[in-house]
């Protein structure tokens, strides 16, 4: 038999490291590579999108007032009255307006 040295922890961090850094460029390398067969996909959305003159991106799907921050109506969130509660989890992830608050 034969005596083995264990494998030292920072001989496995370093392992470790280098396989993620490594996966980590091939990634980077492969993004590249699918933008720039992308490009006219790419190109013909944003064509789209200027010419339906969309604006920003939806953020949740189940009240008005949280799907569009910039363009929700101020009473909408209270429709029932000014003291009810929130009937849509996503209403407490939003935060208050800067425009109300002051």
């Amino acid at each position: 038999m034969t005596w083995r040295e264990p494998v030292r922890r920072s001989a496995i961090y370093f392992g470790v490291l280098a396989a993620q850094l490594l996966i980590s460029a091939g990634l980077l390398c492969h993004s590249a590579l699918l933008r720039n067969s992308a490009g006219p996909i790419l190109q013909q959305k944003a064509e789209i999108v200027s010419s339906l003159r969309l604006t920003d991106l939806c953020l949740f799907t189940e009240a008005r007032y949280t799907r569009h921050p910039s363009m929700a109506d101020f009473t909408t969130p209270f429709q029932d009255y000014p003291f009810s509660f929130e009937h849509f989890p996503s209403g407490s992830l939003m935060p208050v307006p800067v425009a109300i608050r002051k």
